[in-house]
């Protein structure tokens, strides 16, 4: 029943890391706006990949889900690195969306963990 709760608990922190990333994609330039549908489109995808990792049965196809979201995942990291680097958005908010996603990558290796052990 745990890792019922862990796989909610992504969608949830995954849609409120979504909702506060739009303000801050606000910040970015004109001419950054393919890094910007970049950074939207993976992680609406990262959100995509966790319903349809609930959804399947096979462990292995959820397993390869789950590594590609987390890949997703590590990009989204890479992208406010960037941001913040080229001064799109300030110290805070890179290292607050940053924690966000590490605890979300958390999230998911207790998800891959608790399916090993089932």
């Amino acid at each position: 029943m745990q890792y019922h709760t862990e796989k909610f608990l992504i969608i949830k922190n995954m849609k409120k890391f979504i909702l506060g990333l739009e303000t801050l994609l606000v910040n970015f330039p004109k001419k950054e706006f393919l890094t910007k549908d970049m950074i939207y489109k993976d992680a609406l995808k990262v959100l995509e990949l966790v319903y349809v990792a609930n959804d399947i049965e096979d462990l292995k196809d959820k397993r390869n889900i789950q590594v590609e979201i987390l890949g997703k995942l590590n990009m989204l990291d890479f992208y406010l690195e960037r941001a913040y680097k080229k001064k799109y958005i300030n110290e805070k908010q890179c290292m607050a969306k940053s924690n966000e996603l590490e605890q979300i990558s958390k999230m998911v290796y207790k998800w891959i963990k608790s399916e090993r052990v089932c």
